[in-house]
């Protein structure tokens, strides 16, 4: 393999020189790393990121171009690559796991770069040792590497570890682009890759109701790919109000993302970010004094509240943060404490953190290593510094996450070696159906028995991969808040579980989150306001679905669901209260006798009833008087009793309308407003011929006596009911709750079924009450002392007058009105009959006895 490797690695790192004599590949040049290192019998590779600045040489080309050099070193990210250490070290010492074989390890710092990265991965495969022949037999430099902790780094480091079947095993690259094992066969991981921290951050956005959020993502594969993953998640239940790349190295760029950041609507930004490029921002948006903003920072970044310090906490104070799952090592503490510097350069990683620890320098630095020139003002270190009397990041214990990731990552290698080494004959990757020599172990060995790795920690946490190398996805939810001190610390306040059930993944607890605005409470975040029922959305032209209007539904229309998108309209019989929210039963109107202009009708018909029936016994008692036989008393008898119906029937449309009483009133009041025309009409006919009768020769008066009056007045009569049988057995009026005439209430009517029927009725009556008019108004002047043909005329006038001008009232007037309309038709043309025919007759039987004498009457 490491020949292979010698032929494919870039001619700029090797060049394979073939000698004729000695046949060796000669190495042309060798690389400078900041590192550690411990012999083993079986090599353990890993590439940390501990300087997080590099400095890129000069490349014009003029000459040999200079190492990079790396700067800013972080004691804090440095305990990850001491971890793995630790981890080694009790593997070692561990007499189950792996006996009678020893652990080594070489680590290197990439300084966040991947052109250092590349080599550092190409120099662990290969080695620096001289190739004096081709057999590529015995063990490889490392078997397996922990790291890169960058996903860039990852992706250009697992293409080339693909090539050779060697395994990396990364602590911190979450990209869900290496989880393609088509194009990255041999990558794993103990953290949960992007798509589970995208699905994490949705639901956490998507349980808030933050519907209007801005993402910042690193210019990298990590964030772009972040950027677009959480895009497409929130678009299913929300809008994105800007998306932006960051790049720290361009001032315009970083200028304008704080402007969008300043004037944006969004209150929630998400933060996909590698750890410097949070670093630059946090200070920035201080710097700019935004504040009002609820933060959501990846797991890169969302360890380290001590970005949000003093001054900043008011701009990032309450950040809610996605981490991998904090993990507890027994024991650390004390190791990390036990360091000392070395003066072996391969383990220089331990000289620069003792500088950097106690601000000191030794007197000779690797000029690779760190800039030597920022060393100038620094004391010079002894080496024999009290590790116990500091208090750091570097020793803090108490979160470990990204730490925690190193750990269970050394234990898969170390739990595959095992299972390696106890193989079953015929079941391992191995030829002729052996087992491999542990201590010639290859990497494509042992890759073959880390997918099947599925152990459990010391500390009860189960690890193994899935087919595409990823871990199950565990996370904490933290909270950045300020201790009693001042100090900034990051507080666990929920758990996402992918193994737990669908709707419990997330889970949160409310009580223990810090929330930095005035409210203290949930911030609100959406471009537009929920609609509340009773209103729908109407969406903005030109604008993302989640901007829009709140339009309130219109009449008869509901909407009773927050953010309707339309309104129902509400079923014939009910109608939307005033809120629009619901649909209630309509108001059912009708003409009852409990309101008060049903009690004034009724009153008034039963009045009328009265007045007939006292007319009517007035003119029994004085029936042998000269008025009342002068004026025909037997018909006068009969319209009493006619007009007494009349009054009578308006009680039919007074009340809750149904099946009888919507055929009672229209009958009642058609029959009965016949018999009393009909009275009138034979009145007027026999006024004519009394008249005629006196004239010499004319004997009228025998052809149109009693039995002719009584006949004439049950023909008109049945001539009505007839009308009135056919009208009920052809279409019938019924009871309906009429819908169409007003929105808010439904007319409970009667529907008089036959239009014709009923215009028949009409036209019956005013026919004859015509006809009465014309002979009554033509004999008004007749020279006849028994002539009542004046009072007709009159009692008809009004008659006529009443119900020509109820046409237009009874067509105009809504609801319960139209029927109060008819009913005071009945009445009015019924009073006016009762009191123009009758009101004179009882004024003289009443208030003028000496006038009703047969003298008196011959007399006039």
């Amino acid at each position: 393999m490491r020949c292979l490797l010698y032929s494919l690695v870039p001619l700029s790192l090797f060049i394979k020189v073939i000698s004729s004599t000695d046949e060796a590949c000669k190495l042309q040049r060798k690389f400078t790393f900041n590192g550690l290192y411990q012999k083993g019998d079986i090599m353990l590779g890993g590439i940390f990121a501990v300087h997080f600045r590099s400095v890129a040489p000069d490349l014009s080309y003029r000459f040999q171009p200079e190492q990079w050099k790396c700067e800013s070193f972080d004691i804090a990210v440095f305990q990850r690559s001491q971890i793995m250490v630790f981890a080694i070290e009790e593997i070692n010492n561990d007499e189950t796991l792996l006996p009678n074989v020893t652990l080594g390890y070489r680590l290197y710092d990439n300084c966040i770069n991947v052109q250092v990265a590349m080599r550092a991965a190409v120099t662990l495969i290969g080695g620096f040792e001289e190739v004096t022949n081709y057999s590529c037999e015995g063990a490889p430099h490392v078997v397996a590497i922990v790291g890169d902790p960058v996903s860039t780094n990852s992706i250009a480091i697992s293409r080339l570890l693909g090539l050779f079947g060697m395994p990396l095993v990364s602590f911190c690259s979450t990209c869900a682009c290496l989880s393609n094992k088509l194009e990255f066969p041999t990558f794993f991981r103990t953290i949960p890759s992007d798509a589970f921290l995208v699905k994490v951050m949705a639901e956490i956005i998507k349980h808030y109701g933050w519907t209007w959020v801005g993402i910042i993502a690193s210019d990298d594969e990590y964030g772009l790919f972040s950027l677009k993953s959480l895009g497409e998640e929130v678009k299913k239940f929300g809008c994105i109000a800007f998306s932006e790349a960051l790049n720290v190295n361009n001032k315009e760029k970083m200028s304008h993302l704080i402007q969008i950041i300043r004037h944006s609507t969004a209150k929630v930004i998400v933060a996909f970010l590698q750890k410097m490029d949070a670093a630059v921002l946090v200070d920035e948006v201080a710097h700019q004094n935004i504040t009002g903003r609820q933060w959501i920072a990846s797991d890169s970044w969302s360890p380290f509240p001590t970005f949000a310090n003093n001054e900043k906490f008011a701009s990032f104070g309450g950040t809610i943060g996605v981490a991998a799952r904090r993990g507890v090592i027994p024991g650390l503490e004390k190791f990390l404490l036990q360091i000392q510097a070395n003066s072996d350069p391969e383990n220089n990683l331990k000289k620069l953190f003792w500088e950097t620890m106690f601000e000191c320098k030794f007197v000779q630095v690797n000029t690779f290593a760190v800039n030597i020139s920022t060393l100038e003002s620094k004391k010079d270190c002894k080496g024999t510094e009290d590790m116990r009397n500091t208090k750091t990041a570097y020793s803090d214990d108490s979160d470990l996450r990204a730490s925690y990731n190193v750990y269970k990552a050394v234990y898969s290698l170390a739990y595959a070696l095992h299972n390696l080494m106890s193989c079953e004959i015929g079941k391992g990757p191995f030829e002729n159906h052996t087992c491999a020599d542990i201590r010639s172990v290859q990497p494509w060995q042992l890759l073959y028995y880390l997918k099947k790795v599925n152990f459990t920690t010391r500390h009860g946490e189960r690890v193994s991969f899935d087919k595409n190398g990823d871990a199950l996805a565990v996370f904490d939810i933290v909270n950045w808040q300020r201790a009693a001190d001042g100090t900034m610390f990051s507080k666990t306040v929920g758990v996402f579980d992918e193994s737990a059930p669908a709707t419990k993944e997330l889970s949160l607890k409310e009580e223990d989150i810090f929330w930095n605005f005035e409210s203290g409470k949930v911030p609100e975040s959406v471009c537009s306001k929920s609609c509340p029922p009773g209103t729908r959305k109407a969406t903005r032209k030109g604008e993302p679905i989640c901007c829009f209007d709140c339009i309130p539904c219109t009449d008869g229309e509901i909407s009773y669901q927050v953010d309707s998108t339309e309104c129902v309209k509400c079923s014939p019989e009910f109608w939307s209260n005033d809120k629009r929210d619901q649909c209630e039963p309509k108001e059912v109107e009708f003409l009852s006798y409990e309101d008060a202009m049903g009690i004034t009708l009724s009153t008034t018909a039963i009045s009328g009833v009265c007045l007939s029936v006292g007319v009517l016994a007035i003119f029994f008692r004085y029936r042998h008087t000269p008025v009342v036989r002068a004026n025909n008393s037997e018909l006068s008898f009969l319209l009493l009793v006619s007009l007494t119906l009349c009054f009578l029937c308006s009680l039919c449309f007074i009340g809750q309308p149904s099946n009888l009483t919507c055929m009672l009133r229209h009958v009642v009041f058609g029959i009965s407003f016949v018999l009393c025309i009909s009275c009138i009409l034979v009145k007027t006919i026999v006024v004519i011929a009394a008249f005629k009768a006196t004239l010499p020769g004319n004997n009228m008066m025998k052809w149109f006596g009693v039995s002719q009056q009584r006949g004439t007045v049950f023909f008109f009569t049945l001539i009505q009911s007839l009308i009135c049988i056919i009208w009920l057995t052809t279409s019938p009026p019924v009871p309906i709750k009429n819908t169409k005439y007003q929105n808010i209430k439904i007319i409970f009517e009667c529907d008089i079924g036959s239009q014709t029927g009923f215009s028949c009725l009409l036209a019956y009556i005013g026919l004859l009450a015509c006809v009465s008019f014309l002979l009554a108004f033509l004999a008004r002047n007749l020279p006849d002392t028994f002539n009542e043909a004046k009072f007709i005329t009159f009692s008809m006038l009004i008659f006529c007058a009443v119900w020509i001008t109820f046409i237009p009232a009874y067509i105009s007037s809504p609801g319960k009105y139209t029927v109060a309309v008819e009913i005071f038709a009945i009445l009015a043309s019924s009073f006016g009959l009762l009191f123009a025919i009758f009101a004179p007759k009882c004024y003289i039987i009443l208030l003028k006895p000496n006038q009703n004498t047969k003298k008196a009457l011959m007399g006039r």
